[in-house]
C-alpha cells in the first residue's frame, strides 16, 4: 500500500484570525478560502509542499451534531483539548522567536524532552496545541 497524507482538518472559530496565524505567523499558502452559508473552510499548507494540506474548518457545519455535541466541542476548543497538530522546522529557535514576538499563544518554550525530540508548544487562534519538533539534523 502506498499511502500519503492529502490534508488534515482543524476547527476554527474566526476565520480571519486562523487564516492570519497560517499565512502570516507560519508562512503557510494559502490554497483555497471556500464561503458557504455565512461559513469558511480554509486551505493552508506549507510552501513547496503542494500535495500536503490543512483544512481549517468551522465545526459548526458537522453534520449530525446535537447542540450538546457542539457545545462541548466548544468547551473542548477554547481549553485547547480538541485538537492538535505536529510541525517540524530544521529553525525551533528561529521560529518559536518569531511566534513568540507575535500575538501568538505560547503553551511551551522550546525543550529537550526525554523522548529525544526538541520542541516548543503554541496555540492557535481557535486553541488547537500546535507542537513545533526540531528536525533532526542529517548526517
Amino acid at each position: 500500500m502506498n499511502l500519503s497524507i492529502h490534508s488534515s482538518f482543524l476547527p476554527h472559530t474566526d476565520p480571519d484570525a486562523s487564516l492570519a496565524f497560517y499565512r502570516d505567523a507560519l508562512g503557510f499558502e494559502v490554497r483555497k478560502d471556500v464561503g458557504y452559508q455565512g461559513l469558511r473552510w480554509i486551505t493552508v499548507g506549507p510552501a513547496g509542499q503542494p500535495d500536503t494540506a490543512i483544512v481549517l474548518y468551522p465545526p459548526q457545519a458537522t453534520p449530525g451534531l446535537t447542540d450538546a455535541e457542539q457545545r462541548a466541542i466548544a468547551e473542548m476548543m477554547a481549553k485547547g483539548s480538541f485538537a492538535m497538530l505536529n510541525l517540524a522546522t530544521p529553525d525551533l529557535d528561529g521560529t518559536f522567536a518569531k511566534l513568540q514576538a507575535g500575538d501568538t499563544e505560547i503553551v511551551q518554550e522550546p525543550v529537550d524532552q526525554p523522548y529525544g525530540l526538541r520542541d516548543c508548544a503554541v496555540r492557535d487562534p481557535a486553541g488547537n496545541l500546535i507542537r513545533i519538533q526540531q528536525t533532526p539534523a542529517r548526517g
